[in-house]
């Protein structure tokens, strides 16, 4: 596959920007529908649109159980769940910004969530980098966290931390277990079968949680319109084009640059301000985050 060299340049900055605007449209789209029920309508969206941008869909999809049943599993966690955690954080008064911040740790915990599923070494390194980023992201939510259910002026629901949290667990399991289950599947079509499980679970939360009213003013046609053209459809096919161009190392780095472009965006949406200690926490954090990745890749190259 070959692209123009100023697009392989403006690839990658553009991955980050889009991936960005999922924490964004969350909170855009907050007053005019309910989290699980704005994300089963993104869900639904985006398989009718990859039903008409995948060539050749047949029934054969269905011969084997195994690779759509993993793929299945992987959907309801890193999309169902781990969208739905952190739409209703937002909804419950945590800051988009805060909330990238808490999912920015994946990539710590994916690295010991595949020391025990996939018998991955974690050094030592590892382990020092998780603890920096936790002790981040403890500095950077207890600024603004209130013990109350309720939320309450400028602090969220401590229910906002329980689901942002199982978001983060979410997403960091469901691609460990990608990575094990889901070899052999043509991507696209995985995603697919991953949107309609996600689909499912969102439609099952909205039909329980939710009054699933829906207030078609245009700002959520155009949020709506974004999270499955630009994300559930854009961001993935950049990120496989860039995986299909060699580029898988430097793919898993992006994911660190997503919290502070939120961070930024967030000021300049939604006045969303870090006093000293939460921007203490977010340094801590990402010096967790590089020195995990950069000394631990020395020590495989050694």
């Amino acid at each position: 596959m070959r692209a123009a060299p100023w697009f392989l340049a403006l690839m990658p900055w553009l991955f980050v920007w889009l991936w960005s605007t999922g924490f964004l449209v969350a909170k855009f789209g907050q007053p005019y529908a309910e989290p699980f029920t704005l994300l089963s309508m993104r869900f639904a969206a985006a398989m009718v649109v990859l039903l008409l941008i995948i060539p050749g869909i047949k029934l054969s999809w269905l011969r084997d159980r195994r690779l759509w049943l993993h793929s299945m599993l992987v959907g309801l966690m890193i999309h169902g769940i781990y969208l739905g955690g952190v739409f209703q954080a937002i909804a419950l008064g945590m800051p988009a910004g805060l909330s990238s911040m808490v999912i920015g740790l994946q990539p710590l915990v994916m690295v010991l969530l595949a020391g025990l599923m996939l018998n991955e070494r974690v050094t030592i390194w590892q382990w020092l980098g998780l603890l920096l980023g936790l002790i981040g992201l403890y500095l950077v939510l207890g600024e603004r966290l209130t013990l109350d259910t309720n939320q309450i002026f400028d602090g969220f629901s401590a229910w906002a931390t329980v689901l942002v949290t199982a978001s983060l667990m979410a997403i960091s399991v469901g691609s460990v277990y990608q990575k094990k289950f889901c070899q052999g599947v043509n991507l696209l079509v995985s995603i697919w079968w991953q949107y309609l499980a996600a689909a499912l679970f969102c439609l099952l939360m909205a039909y329980i949680f939710e009054t699933r009213q829906v207030d078609w003013q245009w700002a959520f046609v155009l949020s709506l319109g974004w999270q499955v053209l630009a994300l559930s459809i854009g961001a993935i096919l950049l990120l496989m084009l860039m995986i299909s161009l060699g580029e898988s190392a430097r793919v898993a780095s992006l994911f660190y640059l997503v919290p502070p472009v939120v961070a930024v965006q967030a000021w300049w949406w939604f006045d969303e301000k870090l006093g000293m200690q939460a921007l203490l926490g977010v340094a801590l954090i990402a010096l967790g985050v590089a020195l995990s990745r950069s000394l631990a890749s020395r020590g495989k190259r050694a």
